[in-house]
């Protein structure tokens, strides 16, 4: 009962909050409707995606605006991390994040990892000095160096380069909402008004079902 009620309450939220900002955010303008919708992971529930490189200072900055709004997320929504893999760095930190995710430790240690590199100066580049980083950090250096080299988190890592492909991206931080719709913090407006664009996107997923 508490389940309806609650969904009851988002429904209503979704309609009036859809008509609060329709005259605040556009197609075109703080957002871009893609014209090939991507399959979400979910079906049934709605898909928000951040799309990101631990070596990215903006996507850095956004942890702290973005980390808070994530766990108040209602139950009908589910949020997950791509690393964008642009080649060089960019693909040796994904094959980090996506190892974490593997060994499912990538809450315990995200927020280290990214401290590392932009406060630490450490660069990570290669998969002995991450298992070295990570061992001190709890995790187990023999599990994360035969987990990165694993036919899983190359397949994984294929994966996020066809999602990237189609969600159309040439950059970092970006957004994704039900494979639907494309903004970042640039077109938004700032990292707040990014996270309004994703709550009015949200909102209007939720009022079409």
């Amino acid at each position: 009962m508490r389940n309806l009620i609650l969904s009851a309450l988002f429904a209503t939220v979704s309609l009036f909050g859809v008509t609060a900002h329709a005259e605040d955010f556009e197609a075109g303008k703080q957002y871009v409707e893609l014209k090939s919708p991507v399959p979400v992971s979910k079906p049934g529930q709605i898909e928000v995606v951040e799309l990101f490189w631990y070596g990215c200072p903006h996507c850095y900055q956004f942890e702290s605006t973005i980390n808070p709004w994530i766990k108040q997320l209602p139950e009908d929504v589910n949020f997950l991390r791509i690393p964008a893999l642009f080649g060089g760095a960019w693909n040796v930190h994904g094959q980090l994040f996506i190892t974490l995710q593997s060994m499912q430790v990538e809450q315990k240690v995200h927020e280290a990892v990214f401290d590392a590199i932009h406060k630490q100066g450490k660069k990570l580049a290669t998969a002995e000095e991450m298992a070295d980083f990570l061992a001190a950090e709890g995790v187990d250096r023999g599990e994360f160096l035969k987990t990165f080299n694993s036919f899983g988190v190359k397949s994984q890592m294929e994966k996020a380069k066809k999602l990237a492909m189609a969600y159309q991206i040439s950059g970092v931080p970006v957004m994704i909402v039900n494979g639907k719709y494309r903004f970042d913090i640039g077109s938004a407006g700032g990292p707040e008004k990014a996270l309004q664009v994703a709550d009015y996107l949200i909102a209007k997923e939720r009022a079409a079902q």
